[in-house]
Formats: structure tokens, C-alpha cells, sequence
């Protein structure tokens, strides 16, 4: 395949090196203005000051003019329970243990976007490091800012219960007593029960949102399988009513779980800034046909993908590897993941620990189009946010073509890469978790998504019995 001409090397995020090369040509001429700036700035200011007594307007918190706050303009609104906080604000106050693997106090931190790449960008810091398992948090974020919320729960179509479970299943996940695991689960549903709004359709009109897979809430009571840590709350018949959103839903048993993305490490504060990268996707230089970033895994099944497609990337000179061990500190450098992705056409998705992962939605970030290799890392999962045509975004490969993966990829066109890759940037804004706070931002992001879709099939399928 010929490569485009318009496809030009771009930096993925010059902006700091720019700023470097503006401040290093300007030093000698800024020795000279600054004391002059300072006594222009001293002079102006005092004038101000004996003027404001007359010149200044009441105190006021407004939005600039610039940045207008959004308007609901989708057809419902969503009520968000105040929920007592031992269910969300509280278990923060434990976040060294609130993974078994992971302090995470650094995640956590700004509703749960992290710590910013950028640090010093002040107001308008858009890229994050985002733990893959922390949606709730971000989920919760957006909800309480979005222009559709209503205060009034008798007007509302949807209603949200912001209970960080994902957060709490993972801070207990090795507690052998079953009964104190299940804990807060269980007080969960005990006082949603004696809401006066979950008897209107009994719940089926609310939803939970989790940052972890439905796995880590579906327990079997059968004592012959093996106890991964998880509870029970997905189990319990009144949440079977709820609607119950998670990064993965179980494909088999799951009609009441729908597929929201992981996060990624991109929360843009306004539309322009979505464009802006969406552009530079498009226009980046992409020399390998393929990639992988990922390590082995554990179990026959897991280890037998992942060992062959590190293999066929190794052996491959067309292929980038980023290989993730133990200590593999790369590869949890979100600038290093999304550099490789953004130099490749196609990027290999193999499922991880479960069928999904958060590398599907780095790729796609970076414009790079994916490769999977079991339908239950994609098309089982996220069907709201999915065009209908798969093969129009992605390249499915069984067992049989698996085996030559640098063959079947060559075999794609270059206006077919071309299309697909396009179709991938038209998916970025409504796989992507906008800043809590953006105003002027347009744009449906994954939060909208969900709420738009979540209110439509409950006013198809809501009875009230008040």
C-alpha cells in the first residue's frame, strides 16, 4: 500500500516543545521589556483602583462569553440520587486500599481524571493520567454537570444511583467472609428499596454505573466455582431490574447490562479541541501496517493468543511492539502507548484479564483501526456507541487467519485503510469522557450516549404504578 500524500509527520503534542522554542528565541527581548511591562502594568493598576469605586459592577459568577454553559437538548431529563455518602464521597477517604494492586490516591484525584500530563496547564488541562477502572467516578462527574439533570424527581425520565461499586468490589476483593464482602452491596439495595421513586416502576427506570466488568458483581452461589473476589449485587433480583452499565457486560447473561468505554487519557474541555485532534489524526504519518502493546497472560487460552501475536509482531518488520511485562514502566506511559498506536494503521487487540480492554479505546483515540480476535472485545459489548457495519471500523480474525496476521492486513486496500480509519475518527467524541467541567463543548460524548439511549428504552418499557 502507497502511503498518501497528505498523510505528513506531525508531533503528537508539540505544544510544549513550541512554547520551548517561542521563549528561547524571545529571552534578549524579554530582559528588556519586562521592567517596562511592570511599570505600565504598576501605573494601570493604580488607576483602577481609584476608579473601581465607581466604575465597578456588582459581584457576580458568570460563564465568559466565550465558553456559554451547555443546554439540554435531548428530549429527557435524569434526577441523580444523594445518595448517603458511605455508598461514593467516603470510600475516597480510603483510596490507598481501594485496589489490592494499586494506591489509588493519584486516580482518583479531579473526579477521577488523575494526575495531569501537563502539569501547570491551569484550567484547560485535557489530558490525564486516567486509571482504566475508574468511570464511575468521571461517570458521576459529568452527571451532576450535564444540562439535562433535573432537580425535581417527579419530572424526571431516568434516575442515577451513584454508588462507586467498582471502587468498593476492588478494595474487597480478598475478604474471605463472604457476608462482610457483600456488605455494602447489600445496604445499597436495601435503601434504594425504600425510595419512594424506585416503587414508581419498581426500578426499572434507574441504572448504576461501574467503572469494572459485570464479573466483579455476579458471584455464583455454586461452591464448586472458583472465587475471584467478586460480590454479589448484579445477582440480587431488584438490581436485575435496573439498568447496570459497566466497561464490560457479560455476554450471555447480561440483558440488563450495557457496554460503556473505558476512559482514556483524553477529557477535552471544549468541541474545538476535539476537532483539533481528530484533524491531527487524520493528517499523521503512519509508517507500520500494524502493533501490539501488551504482555502475556496467564491460562491456556489468554497465554496461547497473546504468545502469538507478540511472536508475529516481533518476527514482522512492518509491525511496532510494545511489549508489557512486570516493572514495564513504558507501557503505563500513556504519551509512549498512544505514540505507538498513532504510527499504526492497525492495532492488534487481544483480549486481556476478561474479553475487553482499555487498549481498544487508546487505539482508537490515536486513529489507529482495530484488530480483534473474539467478538466479545467489541461487538457484544458497547452497542450504543457502535456503528452497525463492523467491518466499516475493524478487522475481525478467527483462529484460521490469525495465523498470518501481516498477510491479511496487506490484503485491505489503501482506500479501504483509508475509509475505516475515517470512520474510527468520526467515533473518537462519543467514545471519549469530555471534562467534568466543559461548557462550551457540543459534542456527544460517552456520557451523552448513554443517557440519551438509557432514556429512551425506559420510557419504551416504564409502567408507573404511583
Amino acid at each position: 500500500m502507497a502511503y498518501n500524500k497528505k498523510h505528513v509527520k506531525i508531533d503528537l503534542w508539540p505544544e510544549k516543545e513550541e512554547k520551548e522554542k517561542k521563549y528561547s528565541k524571545n529571552r534578549e527581548a524579554l530582559k528588556l521589556t519586562v521592567p517596562t511591562f511592570l511599570l505600565f502594568c504598576s501605573i494601570c493598576l493604580i488607576f483602577l483602583i481609584l476608579l473601581s469605586p465607581f466604575t465597578s459592577p456588582p459581584q457576580t459568577t458568570s460563564f465568559a462569553a466565550s465558553s456559554p454553559p451547555r443546554t439540554c437538548e435531548q428530549n429527557f431529563t435524569v434526577y441523580v440520587y444523594d445518595l448517603p455518602k458511605e455508598f461514593n464521597t467516603n470510600l475516597l477517604q480510603n483510596c490507598r486500599h481501594l485496589n489490592i494492586y494499586t494506591d489509588m490516591c493519584p486516580h482518583v484525584a479531579n473526579n477521577g481524571l488523575g494526575q495531569p500530563l501537563h502539569p501547570g496547564g491551569g484550567d484547560s488541562e485535557t489530558w490525564f493520567a486516567t486509571h482504566q477502572f475508574i468511570a464511575e467516578m468521571i461517570f458521576h462527574a459529568r452527571v451532576k454537570n450535564h444540562p439535562c439533570r433535573t432537580w425535581e424527581p417527579n419530572n424526571a425520565d431516568i434516575f442515577y444511583v451513584p454508588f462507586y461499586g467498582g471502587l468498593y468490589a476492588s478494595s474487597v476483593f480478598r475478604e474471605q467472609n463472604l457476608t462482610k464482602r457483600d456488605e455494602l452491596a447489600v445496604g445499597l439495595v436495601d435503601y434504594m428499596s425504600g425510595q419512594r421513586w424506585w416503587g414508581r416502576s419498581n426500578g426499572r427506570d434507574h441504572f448504576l454505573a461501574f467503572g469494572r466488568t459485570a464479573w466483579d458483581f455476579m458471584r455464583s452461589s455454586d461452591e464448586a466455582s472458583t472465587d475471584f473476589g467478586a460480590n454479589i449485587l448484579m445477582q440480587v433480583p431488584l438490581v436485575r431490574n435496573m439498568s447496570v452499565l459497566t466497561v464490560e457486560r457479560q455476554p450471555w447473561d447480561g440483558d440488563n447490562q450495557f457496554g460503556i468505554p473505558y476512559p482514556s487519557y483524553f477529557h477535552p474541555y471544549t468541541s474545538a479541541e476535539m476537532l483539533t485532534w481528530q484533524d491531527k489524526m487524520r493528517r499523521v504519518e503512519r509508517p507500520h501496517l500494524f502493533s501490539f502493546v501488551g504482555g502475556p497472560r496467564k491460562g491456556l487460552e489468554k497465554a496461547a493468543i497473546r504468545d502469538e501475536l507478540i511472536r508475529q509482531c516481533a518476527d514482522s518488520s512492518r509491525c511496532e511492539l510494545l511489549k508489557c511485562e512486570s516493572g514495564g514502566s513504558r507501557c503505563h506511559d500513556p504519551m509512549t502507548v498512544l505514540g505507538v498506536m498513532a504510527r499504526s494503521r492497525f492495532c492488534l487487540q487481544a483480549p486481556g484479564d476478561s474479553f475487553t480492554r482499555r487498549s481498544t479505546f487508546d487505539a482508537m483515540l490515536a486513529g489507529c483501526i482495530p484488530v480483534f480476535f473474539s467478538p466479545h472485545t467489541m461487538y457484544t459489548q458497547y452497542m450504543w456507541y457502535l456503528p452497525d457495519d463492523k467491518r466499516s471500523y475493524s478487522v475481525f480474525m478467527d483462529e484460521k487467519n490469525s495465523t498470518l496476521i501481516e498477510q491479511e492486513l496487506s490484503r485491505i486496500s489503501e482506500s479501504d485503510v483509508v475509509q475505516m480509519r475515517e470512520a474510527v475518527i468520526a467515533m473518537i467524541p462519543k467514545m471519549t469522557y469530555a471534562h467534568p467541567n466543559a461548557t462550551n463543548y457540543n459534542l456527544p460524548d460517552a456520557v451523552d450516549v448513554a443517557l440519551e439511549a438509557l432514556a429512551m428504552q425506559a420510557k419504551a418499557k416504564v409502567v408507573y404504578s404511583l
